[in-house]
């Protein structure tokens, strides 16, 4: 799928080698100008056949298309995160598949988590990270550095990789223009011998209570891609660090978007056998979940899917971040490459 990224520079790289090309044609005398290099014309009909590789890139396309058009328009949303982040190479296949997609007409939202890298700040200041139920316990300090690293880091380099394939990006978090207003997240926990059960005071861990999307829907109307930190302010005024799978689910509903992507670090949900599950209900996920063949850390994940497909997203897709434009393939071809979840 490489040749849909480089699609979009085409213009650049046309006018960079198109003219060289010809006059190296023209000094050598060996074909008639306006011939392309490579194997040389010996059939009157050769004009009327294309080679494999150039036929699989066309047909690619045209199997697309029908999306293309579905689609125009409409928006997705995308949680960035997991080992893209980590990986250049990686984030420049993002990229080249977020400025795809406005180039066809879709509006993408981003939205990227950040975990690893606040775990790394802190552990440089040492300061120690204590997690429950896989939610960050976070202070007032913790969550100064986790809006330093998020919305001036991440955001900033995320924005810098989209304007590096072309597109035009801006970076924002849920504090701007009053996106997303938070409120404080708490855990109950049962101690296992007395069964007692304690409320866990996580700090500033928030959820969206609310989400405005004024400020989503001026950027796109402008032309922007707009790239959220998981990073919103309470009634209180406090600042809250909000997981980034939560975040994008609440915006991907509240903007009626057609698709919400999880990038994660697996294929998608997988059966008792480690087979991929590409279409499921929210009753199979509960079903699954029952008997134990969706555990751990996919559980918070299709949760995400569940409340945003029912609360307006039209499906969401759990898919691998690490395999190279998986995005487009599960957009964009008939067989995808993640799980689907809608109602």
């Amino acid at each position: 799928m490489k040749f849909l990224a480089l699609r979009v520079s085409l213009p650049d790289r046309a006018a960079s080698r198109l003219a060289p090309r010809r006059q190296t044609a023209r000094a050598r005398g060996d074909k008639p100008i306006g011939h392309r290099t490579g194997t040389p014309v010996t059939d009157t009909n050769d004009h009327l056949r294309a080679d494999a590789p150039d036929l699989a890139k066309a047909e690619v396309l045209i199997e697309a298309l029908p999306y293309f058009q579905r689609y125009a328009g409409r928006t997705f949303v995308v949680k960035y995160g997991g080992h893209a982040m980590g990986d250049p190479e990686a984030a420049r296949d993002f990229a080249e598949d977020i400025v795809l997609l406005k180039a066809v007409g879709i509006n993408p939202v981003v939205v990227h988590g950040g975990g690893p890298q606040i775990g790394q700040m802190l552990a440089r200041l040492g300061v120690e990270s204590t997690f429950v139920d896989g939610l960050r316990v976070t202070d007032e300090a913790t969550a100064k550095i986790a809006e330093m690293v998020l919305s001036g880091g991440i955001n900033k380099e995320l924005v810098s990789w989209i304007a590096a394939a072309g597109g035009k990006a801006i970076g924002i978090s849920g504090k701007d223009g009053g996106l997303v207003k938070a409120r404080k997240v708490t855990r109950t926990t049962r101690d296992p011998e007395s069964l007692i059960e304690q409320v866990v005071d996580l700090g500033f861990v928030g959820e969206p209570a609310h989400v405005d999307t004024s400020i989503i829907d001026t950027a796109v109307a402008a032309g922007m891609i707009p790239v959220i930190a998981p990073i919103a302010a309470g009634e209180d005024g406090a600042t809250y660090n909000i997981n980034a799978d939560t975040m994008a689910g609440a915006i991907a509903a509240a903007l009626g978007a057609a698709r919400l992507f999880l990038l994660t670090d697996v294929a998608g949900v997988l059966d008792g056998e480690g087979k991929l599950l590409t279409d499921l209900t929210p009753a199979d996920i509960n079903r699954l979940r029952a008997d134990g063949v969706i555990h751990g850390g996919m559980v918070p994940k299709l949760e995400t899917c569940i409340n945003a497909v029912e609360a307006g997203c039209e499906a969401a897709v759990v898919l691998d971040g690490r395999v190279g434009h998986a995005m487009l393939l599960e957009f964009f071809t008939a067989r995808g490459a993640g799980t689907l979840v809608r109602a």
